[in-house]
């Protein structure tokens, strides 16, 4: 049974307010380096940081989604929709962080980074936080745990 697109859409929306507020409140307060998406996306456009945070909400809430949803939710392994999405977020941080922070100017895994560890580390449990919430609800909506 395939997962509902507009279901996989709500669940990458929450997924992607909850890991954009940590980006701006929870990673100052582990005194790591600014996490600034709107601007990082914005600027590798050329557009500025609204377009950034919006192409950051599409790219969370509709693109991941139906890649997540249409294309791999039968062969991501784990029996619970929060363990799918948590493999799909560790990949998507590994996509993230191999390609698009070198374009961004931040080197392969934030290389160019004086708090590099620290950046990863952030940049993990944000994805982390992102996969958990979308599978977690695409499971649910398909009538699987609530829990």
């Amino acid at each position: 049974m395939k997962p509902r697109l507009t279901q996989a859409v709500i669940g990458g929306l929450a997924g992607t307010i909850l890991m954009t507020l940590m980006m701006y409140y929870v990673a100052p307060l582990m005194m790591c380096c600014p996490m600034d998406i709107a601007t990082t996306l914005g600027e590798m456009m050329g557009m500025g940081s609204r377009m950034g945070m919006l192409m950051h909400f599409m790219i969370g809430a509709v693109v991941l989604p139906a890649i997540f949803a249409m294309v791999l939710w039968d062969k991501i392994p784990g029996g619970s929709g929060w363990m799918k999405g948590l493999i799909f977020g560790m990949v998507v941080w590994v996509v993230s962080q191999a390609i698009v922070m070198p374009m961004a100017g931040a080197g392969m895994f934030s290389a160019n980074n004086s708090e590099q560890m620290m950046a990863l580390l952030g940049s993990a449990m944000g994805h982390a936080v992102y996969g958990m919430v979308l599978g977690w609800w695409v499971n649910k909506s398909m009538g699987g745990e609530a829990a």
